[in-house]
């Protein structure tokens, strides 16, 4: 059966190959090997459990294709392009720019397919083909920028579906959503100017990258007020999350009027992952997508591309990824979280008083809410 929520996924995201790292450092006699944080574990889990639940029979499956060199350079700039060829196809391989985002030989080919499915995903939405649409593609790209990757990432696979749809698609604004744990820096860099982009990061305060995602960052030039920070206390849940996304995303989100709206979607903002500090939970991400169509169905015809980011526990990345694509899907599988009741019921999850104020603070250095430019650009 074909559904109307997109699905992207081919198994050669999983070959892209991060090598064996310790900690943050490439492991050696120093540090005995293991897997890298950015392994495919929870990706091909998460397709796994797509499959196994039978969530796929409900999904349109949509075959991705390579991006071409050219609509990679709709947003990188061609010697960072030219770095990533030249090292793929090495033996030894390369890093992405920052010395933590370490490839093997044809992850370039490997992030071409990335980016292909971001486009081939927003084709789908924009066209018609599909309501709404998720690309569970892997390397993710959130932090890349324009003349260079880091945090695991290597081109910037939203980015590039937006800047191929602004060219190609008829679209002219587009509002990003990013709920990954970390600052969405590489996003917000490429559109920090651009009048035609809302960018909005909802992440962990002061985790990655350092001394980014600041609410002061705001845009400038003619994107000024047009990049949203919403930098979250380690420890929350999903109270805080909803109470940011009710007070502050949406509200600029309805405020911008965007043709369609592209989430980021990293899942390690949630239970048990090792490199964020957040307790949200599948159900938590489950009550946020609902929310997020209910906005979509109000101001775009419900038009959402997903573009999957990080999350790096492989045993729970699969129960947040099926709480997202069953919502965006209008269905639910017999494939449960069994630790739900426990951990949806922890004293932590509710939005507690200072998680509350330091949410109205945010809020009240954002210009967003009163700013006339913004309004005219309505």
């Amino acid at each position: 059966m074909s559904g109307t929520t997109g699905y992207v996924w081919e198994e050669i995201y999983g070959w892209h190959n991060t090598g064996n790292w310790a900690g943050a450092a490439p492991a050696g006699l120093n540090a005995q090997p293991y897997e890298h944080f950015e392994s495919a574990e929870s990706k091909t889990r998460l397709a796994s459990a797509i499959e196994v639940s039978g969530l796929h029979k409900s999904l349109r499956r949509l075959p991705a294709r390579m991006a071409d060199i050219d609509e990679i350079a709709l947003v990188h700039n061609w010697d960072y392009i030219g770095r990533i060829k030249r090292d793929s196809a090495s033996p030894f391989g390369g890093d992405a720019g920052d010395g933590l985002s370490p490839f093997g030989t044809g992850s370039f080919e490997i992030a071409l397919w990335a980016a292909g499915g971001a486009i081939t995903a927003m084709e789908a939405v924009v066209s018609g083909l599909v309501n709404n649409a998720y690309a569970l593609i892997r390397p993710p790209g959130h932090h890349a920028r324009i003349e260079t990757g880091m945090g695991f990432c290597i081109f910037a696979n939203a980015s590039i579906a937006i800047k191929y749809a602004q060219k190609n698609l008829g679209v002219r604004r587009v509002a990003v959503l990013d709920w990954d744990v970390h600052h969405g820096n590489g996003t917000q860099s490429i559109f920090y100017e651009d009048p035609s982009v809302l960018t909005i990061s909802i992440h962990q305060s002061g985790l990655f990258p350092p001394n980014s995602g600041g609410v002061d960052e705001q845009g400038q030039g003619f994107g000024e007020g047009l990049s949203i920070n919403i930098p979250l206390p380690a420890g929350s849940g999903n109270g805080a999350y909803v109470e940011a996304l009710e007070k502050i995303a949406f509200p600029a989100i309805k405020k911008f009027k965007p043709e369609i709206i592209v989430v980021c979607s990293g899942f390690d903002a949630a239970m048990t992952d090792p490199l964020g500090r957040m307790i949200v939970t599948a159900n938590g991400y489950r009550e946020m997508t609902k929310r997020l169509i209910a906005v979509a169905k109000e101001v775009c015809n419900g038009r959402i591309v997903m573009t999957h980011e990080g999350g790096y526990s492989p045993t729970y990345v699969p129960f947040c990824g099926l709480a997202v694509i069953e919502t965006l899907a209008g269905v639910k599988t017999n494939m449960n979280d069994i630790l739900a009741e426990f951990w949806d019921n922890l004293p932590d999850q509710k939005l507690h008083s200072w998680q509350d104020s330091i949410i109205r603070d945010i809020l009240k250095d954002i210009h967003f809410l009163t700013s006339a430019k913004l309004e005219a650009s309505s």
